[in-house]
C-alpha cells in the first residue's frame, strides 16, 4: 500500500477537559532501526490518557505528543531490523504514545502478533493491560495458584484483565467495586467474591472472607489513605504491589504491621522503563499468557467503542467511572 505523509491525530496543544481532543493533521511517523510502523485500527483508552490530558502525568522525553499508550493494526513498513515482523501482519502493541492516530511506530519487540479470533478492536484493549498486569501482579507481586489476591477497581480495564489472567492462572479472587451491578460483573467474569466499596468496609469483608488468614496480594490503583487499609488486608508474607494513585502518592504506614506480618512494599510505573523491559514482558505474554486465548481461558472485555473523532466523548465515559472493561477508538474500518 501507499503510505501517505500525513494523517489524522488527536494531538492537543495545552492541557484541559476533554473538549480539547479534536482531530488535527500531523505527518506520518517514519520507524526507525527496530521499529515498525502500524497502520492504526483501533487505540485502547486509559486512565493516564486522561491525566496526560490533564497535564498530570509527566511524559517521558522521547514520547510523542499525540496520546494514545495501545494499537491494533497492520503492519506497513519495517525500519532497519525490524525483527520478526514484516509488512502485512496483523499486531497490537504497547506504545510510548501515538496511539491517537491513523498511524503509530512500534518498538518491535513491544508488538504482539492478534490472538486468533479477535479482531482489531478487542486486541487494541490488550496490550496495556496485560502488560501491566502480568508485570505487577506475577512478576512483581509473584501471585501463584492457590493464593488469593485483592484487586481494587475489578471492572476497570486492568481489573476486568487481572479477575481473567488470575482465574485461568489459579488463583481465587476478590475484588472491590462501587455499586451491585459492577459487582455482579466481576462474578461474571469469575471473580470470587465482589465487595461493594460504597455499601460496606472491605478490609471487614476481606477478613470475613478469608477467615481473618488475610489475601496474599493486592493488586492496588487507588493509593492514598486505600494503602495502609490494604495492609490489613494482607496475611502473613503478604505482597503490596501500588500501580496508580488515584486517592494520592502519600500514606501514613504502621511499619510495625509490616514487620509482624513479613510484608512487602512495592510498585511500577511502565510507561518510562526500557524498551528491552517492556519487550522482555511482551516474549512472557506471548509465551505464558496468549495460549490461554486460544485455550478458550482468556478473552477480551470491551465497554464501549467510539471514533477516533469523537475521542473527547471516550474520555468522558472514561472520568465518568460507568464503564466495564476497555474503551476503545476506532480508527479505521474493520475488516
Amino acid at each position: 500500500m501507499t503510505i501517505p505523509t500525513t494523517m489524522t491525530a488527536i494531538d492537543p496543544s495545552a492541557p484541559g477537559g476533554p473538549e480539547v481532543l479534536v482531530p488535527v493533521t500531523r505527518p506520518v511517523p517514519v520507524p526507525g532501526d527496530g521499529e515498525v510502523l502500524v497502520r492504526v485500527h483501533a487505540a485502547g483508552v486509559n486512565r493516564p490518557d486522561v491525566l496526560q490530558r490533564q497535564g498530570l502525568y509527566p511524559m517521558p522525553p522521547a514520547a510523542p505528543t499525540i496520546m494514545g499508550l495501545e494499537i491494533a493494526g497492520e503492519v506497513v513498513a519495517v525500519g532497519g531490523s525490524g525483527g520478526r515482523w514484516a509488512v502485512g501482519d496483523r499486531v497490537c502493541a504497547l506504545v510510548i504514545g501515538g496511539g491517537y492516530a491513523e498511524y503509530c511506530v512500534a518498538p518491535a519487540g513491544q508488538c504482539l502478533p492478534i490472538p486468533d479470533g479477535l479482531d482489531y478492536i478487542a486486541a487494541a484493549g490488550l496490550p496495556e493491560t496485560y502488560f501491566t498486569v502480568w508485570s505487577n501482579l506475577f512478576e512483581r507481586g509473584h501471585a501463584a495458584a492457590g493464593e488469593t489476591v485483592l484487586i481494587h477497581g475489578g471492572t476497570s480495564g486492568i481489573g476486568t484483565t487481572a479477575i481473567l489472567l488470575a482465574k485461568a492462572r489459579g488463583l481465587k479472587v476478590i475484588v472491590t467495586a462501587g455499586s451491585p451491578d459492577k459487582c455482579a460483573a466481576a462474578r461474571g467474569l469469575g471473580a470470587d467474591h465482589a465487595i461493594d466499596y460504597k455499601a460496606s468496609d472491605f478490609v471487614d469483608k476481606v477478613a470475613g472472607i478469608t477467615g481473618g488468614k488475610g489475601v496474599d496480594v493486592v493488586l492496588d490503583m487507588v493509593g492514598g489513605d486505600y494503602i495502609p487499609r490494604n495492609l490489613m488486608c494482607l496475611g502473613d508474607d503478604g505482597r503490596h504491589v501500588s500501580i496508580a494513585l488515584q486517592r494520592g502518592a502519600t500514606a501514613e504506614v504502621n511499619f510495625g504491621l509490616v514487620m509482624r506480618r513479613r510484608l512487602t512494599l512495592s510498585g511500577s510505573m511502565l510507561r518510562a522503563r526500557p524498551v528491552a523491559f517492556k519487550a522482555a514482558i511482551a516474549a512472557a505474554l506471548e509465551r505464558e499468557v496468549w495460549p490461554l486465548f486460544a485455550a478458550g481461558k482468556l478473552r477480551a472485555v470491551s465497554d464501549k467503542t467510539f471514533a477516533l473523532a469523537d475521542a473527547a466523548d471516550a474520555h468522558r465515559r472514561m472520568e465518568a467511572g460507568d464503564h466495564v472493561g476497555k474503551i476503545v477508538l476506532q480508527v479505521a474500518e474493520q475488516g
